[in-house]
């Protein structure tokens, strides 16, 4: 453990979930052994009360703010307003009141849904301003953006350290393979490995096939997270990502065929694609804290498959 997190309290709003479990696996091997996760069923974040209580029963030195209501593109669309009103609401009253409180960090976990629609390639972190952000996830993107306008201004007025990153989108083991809520790797895992199960002889994919995406694996994400926490005390936005983009049709045809599964792939071209392409610039991450994507591709998604395989008895 390095001296910055001896006798170090920290507080992981998020922390039951899916980068949660990593994150406080990552703090547990750093030593820190004071760690507070508010479990939904005693906090509504989204409530001042319960962030109140929240902070009194934790007296952090830190919160590293992973709590988010998320989704893929189904569920976006589905639920606009709560995924605006519930991201803003469990952000800024909270970082607020943490810098009332003397709370002597704050790391915020954006979202690359932020980006403008039609961002260039890669995205660097100076473009988050130059366009609306993709019409299926505005709401989510710009409600957690907003948390970026905050940090900045209150750093500005304050002097208050809070940071904010932005990890492209996720995947690993412990993610949500919900096919109505969940995000695209998952959701392919799920439809490839119960199609086979089952003898299917095609699964259907919304869109083309054509966007692009970026994919970090988790346990790379919660690490760039940490090492910002214990190293990057700036107003800058910093992208945490892998570097690689890959379209959508070479990653069902990956998935495909690291489950198995034998039969045709169906594109329905009625549903969205969502945003293009996104694949981030991640050279300030590296000058800033020194993180890096550790883990390939293929064995990110190989555990990630196995995962679900072993425990499908016991996912909805």
């Amino acid at each position: 453990m390095t001296n910055f997190w001896q006798d170090k309290r920290v507080c992981v709003t998020g922390g039951a979930g899916f980068l949660g479990s990593f994150v406080l696996k990552g703090l547990a091997e750093r030593g820190v052994q004071d760690v507070f996760v508010p479990r939904v069923e005693n906090y509504d974040l989204t409530k001042p009360e319960d962030q109140e209580r929240m902070l009194d029963d934790a007296q952090p030195d830190m919160i590293i703010h992973l709590a988010a209501l998320a989704g893929g593109i189904g569920a976006n669309r589905e639920r606009p307003a709560d995924f605006f009103y519930k991201n803003l609401m469990m952000g800024v009253p909270l970082l607020h009141r943490a810098w009332e409180k003397g709370v002597e960090k704050f790391v915020v976990i954006g979202t690359i849904c932020a980006y403008p629609k039609f961002t260039p390639i890669p995205f660097k972190e100076e473009y988050l301003w130059e366009g609306y952000p993709e019409e299926t996830n505005a709401p989510y993107g710009l409600a957690k953006k907003m948390l970026l306008v905050q940090s900045q201004a209150y750093r500005e007025q304050y002097g208050y350290n809070s940071i904010y990153l932005l990890p492209v989108n996720l995947y690993g083991p412990r993610d949500n393979f919900n096919l109505r809520t969940s995000h695209v790797i998952p959701a392919l895992i799920r439809k490839c490995v119960e199609a086979k199960q089952r003898g299917d002889d095609h699964i259907e994919v919304w869109g083309t096939g054509a966007p692009t995406r970026e994919f970090l694996y988790a346990g790379d994400a919660a690490e760039g997270i940490l090492l910002a926490a214990e190293k990057y005390n700036g107003s800058e936005p910093v992208n945490l990502g892998s570097g690689m983009e890959i379209s959508i049709k070479d990653l069902v045809e990956l998935i495909v065929s690291l489950t198995g599964f034998e039969g045709e792939i169906v594109w329905n071209k009625d549903k969205p694609d969502g945003q293009p392409r996104r694949a981030l610039d991640v050279q300030r991450a590296k000058d800033y804290f020194g993180f890096e994507a550790k883990v390939p591709f293929e064995d990110g998604l190989r555990n990630t498959i196995e995962y679900f395989i072993e425990n499908q008895a016991n996912i909805d």
